[in-house]
């Protein structure tokens, strides 16, 4: 196999890449089938919910050797009922990773692509990897949070009709993981050598 460059990639070079793109967009169709299905979960006449429990204690471990204390952090809750909007906010959590998964893996298609046509070096590929590194940090954070807002207005929701439910439901809670910010971070160094790699591309083939 010849790239468009005139330097030769191996039948097992392509095959290789060529299963990693068809696997990057496989990936991608399920994150979107994902985030349709999490729709219609969330905007169905029944939603569950894991919300998050103030300190309940877990009375099936009481009096168990080695012990001390147990006490539940969630409770998955049936809903008959939501707002629209907290019913958005729980469509956002899991859609914006979603997407950013979709992002991530066009930017693997069009990687195997470039190498497969031996040109990896494209101006655009560092522009392109660099938003998928905006995408994967800010739908991680902005995912957590969503769900994190949705479940704070379903829980005011409850308290205004009784308000001892903040002793059942934390008011607000925001378990934060940072892992989306590692990965952003390292993409987006990928994206500055991917940068540095095409102008030294260039200058490579101006002095030829």
């Amino acid at each position: 196999m010849q790239s468009n460059t005139g330097r030769p990639v191996s039948r097992a070079d392509g095959f290789g890449l060529g299963l990693i793109a068809t696997g990057a967009v496989s990936i991608a169709m399920a994150a979107l089938v994902a985030v349709i299905k999490g729709a219609f979960e969330v905007f169905g006449s029944d939603v569950v919910v894991r919300m998050p429990v103030a300190g309940a204690p877990v009375s099936a471990l009481a009096g168990v050797d080695g012990i001390r204390s147990a006490d539940y952090s969630h409770a998955d809750v049936t809903f008959s009922s939501l707002s629209a909007g907290a019913r958005w906010m729980l469509l956002l959590e899991g859609a914006l990773p979603a997407l950013a998964t979709v992002g991530v893996c066009a930017v693997a298609w069009w990687l195997g692509f470039s190498l497969i046509r031996g040109r990896p070096f494209r101006k655009t590929m560092s522009t392109t990897i660099g938003v998928a590194a905006c995408l994967v940090a800010a739908g991680g954070l902005f995912g957590q949070l969503a769900g994190a807002v949705g479940r704070a207005m379903i829980t005011d929701s409850l308290a205004s009709d009784d308000p001892a439910i903040y002793d059942t439901f934390a008011a607000f809670r925001l378990d934060l993981d940072l892992a989306p910010i590692g990965w952003g971070f390292a993409l987006a160094l990928i994206a500055m050598a991917f940068a540095a790699g095409t102008r030294m591309q260039r200058d490579t083939e101006g002095l030829i």
